[in-house]
C-alpha cells in the first residue's frame, strides 16, 4: 500500500485515528476512551442476573451498537496506514480485534460476550490522548527491565518448579492418602499453596515430621518472595540510568508509537515520520 500523501484521505484519516495533535484527532480519541468505558459498564451490568432479567435485551442491544462501531473504528485504522499488517499483528492491533471477536462468536458459542472486557486494555490510550509521553519513556523503561530480568526470572522459577516437586513427593511419602495427599500431582499443588504463603488450608500435614516440612517450606516462600523483585528492581535501576526521550507520535505506515523525540524515521519500520 502506498504511502499516503499529506493531501490524501488516507493521511488526514490517520491524523485523526492514530494522533492526538489536533483538536479533531483529540475529540476521536475522547470519545472513543468514553466508549470503551460505556461499553465495559455495559457488559458488567449484564452479569448481573437482576438486571439482566430486567433490561437484558436493552444491554444485548447496546452491546452491539459498541461492536459495530468498534468494528468500523478497526477497519478505518486498517485503511489509513502504509502497512496494515504491522496494525493488524501489534500488541494494539491484537486488543482492537480481540475487543470486537467475542460479540461475533457469541452468535455460535454462548457466553463469550463476557470475554469483552478485554476493552479495558484499549484504555492505555490515555496516555497518548493527554500526550503525557513521560509515562510512555517509564513504561518503556519498566519493559526494558523486564526483558533484562527474563534470563534470570527463567533460571529462578525452573529452580522454584524443582522445588516443589521434590517437596510435594516428600510429603507425599510422608503424610499418604489418610492425610489428603492421594498422589504426588496433588502434594505438589499443596507444595505450591504453601510455598507461595497463599494457604488454603484444604489439605494439611497430620504427622509431626510433615508439619516440620510444611514449616520449612512456609519459611522458604517468604525468603523465595524477595528473589524476583530484587532482580527486577537491579534491573529497573540500570534501566533508568539509560533514559529514552519518546514521544507519543504514531508512524504512519505501521502506527506504532515511542520514537525518540529527534527522530525522523520509524524505527520499527524505517517510514518517515
Amino acid at each position: 500500500m502506498a504511502e499516503p500523501t499529506k493531501n490524501s484521505w488516507r493521511f488526514k484519516m490517520h491524523e485523526i485515528i492514530y494522533e492526538a495533535d489536533t483538536p479533531s484527532g483529540k475529540l476521536f480519541d475522547v470519545v472513543l476512551l468514553w466508549a470503551i468505558a460505556a461499553s465495559v459498564i455495559v457488559v458488567m451490568l449484564e452479569s448481573i442476573k437482576s438486571v439482566e432479567v430486567n433490561y437484558g435485551e436493552i444491554l444485548r442491544q447496546l452491546e452491539w451498537t459498541f461492536t459495530i462501531l468498534f468494528t468500523i473504528e478497526y477497519i478505518m485504522r486498517i485503511i489509513c496506514v502504509g502497512k496494515p499488517f504491522r496494525y493488524v499483528f501489534s500488541f494494539m492491533g491484537i486488543v482492537d480485534l480481540l475487543s470486537i471477536a467475542p460479540t461475533y462468536i457469541s452468535l455460535f458459542i454462548a457466553g463469550t460476550q463476557s470475554l469483552l472486557v478485554i476493552r479495558t486494555i484499549r484504555l492505555l490510550r490515555i496516555f497518548r490522548i493527554f500526550k503525557i509521553a513521560r509515562y510512555l519513556s517509564e513504561a518503556q523503561t519498566l519493559a526494558r527491565a523486564l526483558k533484562a530480568s527474563r534470563p534470570k526470572i527463567t533460571v529462578f522459577l525452573g529452580s522454584v518448579v524443582s522445588l516443589v516437586i521434590i517437596a510435594g513427593t516428600f510429603m507425599y511419602l510422608i503424610e499418604g492418602e489418610d492425610s489428603g495427599f492421594t498422589s504426588i500431582p496433588k502434594s505438589v499443588y499443596w507444595a505450591i499453596v504453601t510455598l507461595t504463603t497463599v494457604g488454603y488450608g484444604d489439605i494439611a500435614p497430620q504427622t509431626p515430621l510433615g508439619q516440620m516440612l510444611a514449616s520449612i517450606i512456609m519459611i522458604m516462600g517468604y525468603a523465595i518472595i524477595a528473589v524476583p523483585t530484587g532482580i527486577v528492581s537491579v534491573e529497573l535501576s540500570n534501566a533508568q540510568n539509560k533514559p529514552e526521550l519518546v514521544t507519543t507520535q504514531a508512524c504512519p505506515e505501521c502506527s506504532k508509537e515511542g520514537h525518540d523525540e529527534n527522530a525522523v524515521f520509524c524505527k520499527f519500520c524505517g517510514a518517515k515520520l
